[in-house]
């Protein structure tokens, strides 16, 4: 059957319409893929020298990604500073060393300035001592130098309601402290050697960062929070001031201009459906830090008894 020359000819050209259309998806594919390659090769959307921006918020816990991300930031030329925004009341001992540790690699090339928030308490005061400068509001809550193990004894409790549990146990100390038995002194005195020995390492960083003496670090790790006019006042921290004043001071204290294009540093935190889950009804049901595992390095005003 012979085609219409008509038909044929808008056939042709719809065909070649099409063509046109996919070859333009094409190259706008192939550009955003440039840009996208771009922007991460580059650590910058425009490239160049740039001051990146860390924000620490929120609870403080041992992060693989984030340490990748700063052990990529300590190695690139391109960023001339690092600015820590905290926000944090603290978290766990081992997250809030792991954190500490990578921004001293980054320390090691590159200027890092601290920047508080509302909070830096405990871990986020840790946080700060790996800045070569600190800057505080005056109203910043920080401080809270220290270390805490806690648990909770039900054992009564379940007694009342018919419970009974057993544990086997390799040793008497395995298991300690736990929420189903009493601690006993032997017990106690365990537990109070590991918060000993990590509240050492928290004094170690503050004595060596802060330039104190011993005795000075210990009177100012005594647990208590510090507005930021007295973290000043006490040494913990160098100056009043916020983002502005750590621009000025890395422009006049390190040569890195203040009008550098300023870029957030950011990690892939997503989680899955279970994890999210497991986070609500875990948050309805018990306080955040009591499901934390290991030492805490936190300040958590007002929950001493609960």
């Amino acid at each position: 059957m012979m085609l219409d020359p008509d038909r044929l000819l808008d056939r042709r050209r719809l065909k070649r319409g099409v063509a046109v259309w996919r070859a333009l998806a094409v190259v706008a594919v192939i550009a955003l893929i440039v840009v996208a390659i771009g922007r991460f090769a580059l650590d910058g959307p425009a490239g160049g020298d740039y001051i990146a921006r860390l924000w620490v918020t929120g609870l403080i816990i041992d992060d693989p990604l984030r340490e990748e991300m700063l052990a990529e930031i300590a190695e690139d030329s391109d960023v001339r500073a690092l600015i820590v925004r905290i926000d944090s009341p603290g978290g766990t001992m081992a997250g809030s060393e792991a954190l500490y540790l990578g921004l001293r690699k980054v320390a090691a090339t590159k200027p890092v300035i601290a920047v508080m928030g509302g909070t830096a308490a405990s871990g986020g005061y840790m946080t700060a001592l790996a800045a070569e400068h600190i800057l505080a509001r005056n109203s910043t809550v920080t401080g809270s130098i220290g270390v805490i193990l806690q648990t909770a004894e039900v054992s009564r409790m379940l007694s009342d309601l018919g419970i009974v549990t057993e544990a086997i146990k390799s040793a008497p100390l395995k298991g300690v402290p736990s929420p189903f038995e009493t601690l006993n002194e032997s017990g106690r005195a365990a537990a109070q050697a590991v918060v000993d020995d990590m509240y050492d390492l928290f004094i170690d960083l503050l004595a060596e960062r802060r330039g104190l003496e011993r005795p000075v670090a210990e009177a100012l790790a005594d647990g208590r929070v510090f507005t930021g006019r007295q973290a000043v006042a006490n040494g913990l921290v160098d100056e009043i001031g916020g983002e502005p004043e750590a621009l000025a001071w890395l422009d006049s204290q390190r040569g890195v201009p203040a009008t550098l294009p300023l870029y957030d540093l950011e990690t892939d935190e997503r989680e899955d459906i279970v994890e999210r889950l497991v986070s609500s009804v875990g948050g309805a049901v018990l306080p955040r830090r009591l499901t934390l595992d290991g030492l805490l390095a936190v300040w958590h005003p007002g929950l001493g008894r609960e």
